[in-house]
């Protein structure tokens, strides 16, 4: 079955989805987006997701491309033609089609909105999570605004690929006095010799993460402490436990931070167990 994407109104087929190319997205990376995961049949964490969205566009001032309501009825359509349980959503908003000038356009500009989904491997995350990956660490040198979800992601881009190029699977921002600030596309935890969840607090310098956040909900119901502050590369280094956080890893252990072992090499039990409670805990919308 060929794959259905969601496109400025139409559903179509996925290979020949398209926008126009004076679309402020493709000019100017002038949009946002979101990726949901979508496990069980469900799709997870949406209102928190959509919440977020609704920041994001208020934030570079974009319009919503819909009604809320409406909305959360084509995603669901679009997770729903291209028969996913298990997988991801992911959609982008941009600021719509003008004529190329970096002034915003004129207010009935409508925004655009694409919308598609993609099947998973849930047994693949597993394998994963059951043996780790490894970071890197690279300087940070994106702009302040990171908090935005903002499709604009080329410094992202090339820590990840640096990532790869060195075997590993993420790439860590770090600030130039050695604090860790997040992943390329996830959040990053230590947990504490006394068991201690540490992940950087979110009011400024990362993205707040839907899934870092469900976390919180995650540990309490565990009766796991967490603290919201920075630590170090080399704190990290020296941790019990090293994890990281995001919509399309859920909790993901790290085994290996610049090609040196941390946490005993393996992953450990409390990140693991965040990870079984994951879906529990976390908000279930129906697909269908």
């Amino acid at each position: 079955m060929s794959r259905i994407a969601y496109v400025n109104g139409r559903y179509v087929p996925h290979a020949e989805a398209g926008i126009h190319i004076e679309d402020r997205g493709y000019q100017f990376a002038d949009g946002v987006y979101e990726v949901c995961e979508i496990a069980r049949g469900n799709i997870m964490d949406m209102t928190r997701h959509l919440d977020r969205l609704g920041r994001s566009l208020t934030e570079l001032k974009i319009l919503w491309p819909m009604d809320r309501k409406a909305l959360i009825a084509v995603i669901k359509e679009v997770v729903r033609r291209n028969r996913v349980r298990n997988g991801l959503v992911y959609l982008q908003v941009t600021r719509g089609v003008a004529r190329r000038d970096h002034v915003f356009p004129s207010a009935d500009t409508p925004a655009s909105i694409v919308i598609t989904a993609k099947r998973t491997d849930p047994q693949a995350s597993a394998a994963r999570a059951a043996k780790g990956i490894k970071v890197i660490t690279v300087p940070e040198n994106r702009w302040e605004r990171v908090d935005i979800k903002s499709i604009g992601l080329l410094p992202n881009v090339l820590a990840r690929q640096a990532a790869k190029e060195q075997g590993a699977q993420e790439a860590w921002f770090v600030d130039p006095d050695g604090t860790v600030k997040e992943g390329a596309a996830t959040n990053a935890w230590i947990v504490t010799k006394d068991g201690v969840l540490v992940t950087r607090p979110a009011e400024s310098g990362i993205l707040r993460g839907i899934t870092r956040t469900t976390i919180f909900d995650v540990a309490k119901k565990l009766g796991l402490k967490v603290e919201e502050r920075g630590f170090s590369v080399d704190e990290a280094r020296k941790a019990k436990e090293v994890f990281m956080t995001a919509a399309t890893t859920v909790v993901m252990p790290i085994v290996a931070i610049d090609g040196e072992s941390v946490a005993n090499g393996h992953p450990g039990a409390t990140t693991l167990s965040l990870r079984e409670a994951f879906f529990d805990i976390a908000e279930k919308t129906p697909s269908c």
